[in-house]
């Protein structure tokens, strides 16, 4: 079978590559999976690149996200059946056209969810909605994020609106406000203002600002931060610009503000799966109302890889790009 294969760490467009690889049976609890999409993520080019908190062994294979059908069943799976659409997420290797995955991982998609939102269902959007339930916030209160049209800034909007939250979105350049007004996102302050900073204040009317969702790092941290009531807490969940967040020691002591990290794999497996449950429910009442929405920017198959890549990372990208094997 043909997969996307690397053989050392780089750039993703220069590393990677389509090869032929051995085509494996399922084991025990296992099922292998014909896949149809899959997203292209922030992390999974991290990881290939041999920065982000998963380094795996080469050569290596890549992708962690898909909706593919059930292909093939191992010993002792139970609830599922060959033919069978389902989502992944978590299961590293998945561009390919095959993959061997957890059964229980699984996730079975109903027949009104087209491919391309099957496809970005479970890493993004919950990664999503368990970073805004983990903030406690109340009806009413403010959030800030930067990065506010990528694909999460996008989620984080959508779901804590529906929740009644107030969302502050910083974009780094002025054409992301309208970008973002077109998805029915508002709210939206651009940095590259000399006064974007007082433009925020007006957005939200002065309002304490009770969490900031960073994932830009280096000085986009300091901003962030400036822009927090007092107690409010700093939020990192990635690191666009700069590994190093460059923070100010006197807010953070004089005005008792909080920082922590969200990893999103780590958070997932420490919910109950009452939790889970109640989270993937939202998700799908927020998709099935037209709340939420999954744009899709284009679709490349594996032989271009490169270029699908590359697209990734083009400014003013409005939807997720994927892969078709």
């Amino acid at each position: 079978m043909r997969a996307i294969v690397q053989q050392k760490f780089g750039n993703p467009a220069d590393v990677l590559a389509v090869e032929e690889v051995p085509q494996i049976e399922p084991g025990s609890g296992e099922v292998r999976l014909r896949i149809v999409l899959s997203p292209i993520h922030n992390h999974d080019l991290w990881t290939v690149r041999g920065e982000y908190g998963f380094v795996p062994e080469l050569p290596a294979r890549a992708g962690t996200e898909a909706v593919g059908i059930i292909d093939a069943i191992g010993a002792d799976v139970h609830s599922l059946e060959v033919g069978q659409r389902v989502a992944v997420a978590g299961t590293f290797g998945v561009w390919a056209e095959f993959v061997i995955a957890r059964a229980s991982g699984l996730i079975p998609v109903p027949d009104g969810v087209p491919d391309e939102m099957a496809a970005q269902l479970v890493a993004m959007p919950f990664s999503a909605i368990s970073l805004i339930d983990s903030l406690n916030l109340n009806e009413g209160d403010w959030l800030v994020q930067n990065a506010a049209n990528g694909a999460v800034g996008r989620l984080v909007a959508q779901l804590a609106s529906a929740r009644g939250i107030n969302v502050l979105g910083l974009v780094r350049r002025e054409a992301g406000i309208a970008e973002l007004a077109a998805q029915g996102i508002n709210r939206i302050v651009a940095t590259d203002n000399d006064d974007w900073a007082d433009q925020a204040r007006e957005v939200t009317g002065g309002a304490p600002i009770i969490a900031a969702v960073d994932s830009v790092g280096g000085s986009a941290s300091g901003k962030m931060l400036a822009l927090l009531g007092d107690g409010g807490t700093l939020v990192v969940f990635g690191a666009m610009e700069s590994s190093l967040m460059k923070l100010p020691s006197g807010p953070i002591i004089f005005r008792d503000l909080t920082v922590r990290g969200f990893w999103g794999s780590t958070v997932i497996t420490k919910l109950s799966a009452e939790k889970r449950q109640a989270l993937f429910g939202e998700l799908n009442e927020r998709i099935a109302s037209g709340v939420l929405t999954l744009p899709v920017e284009a679709i490349y198959s594996l032989d271009d890889i490169a270029k699908a890549v590359t697209a990734n990372g083009d400014a003013g990208r409005a939807g997720k790009v994927l892969l078709r094997p």
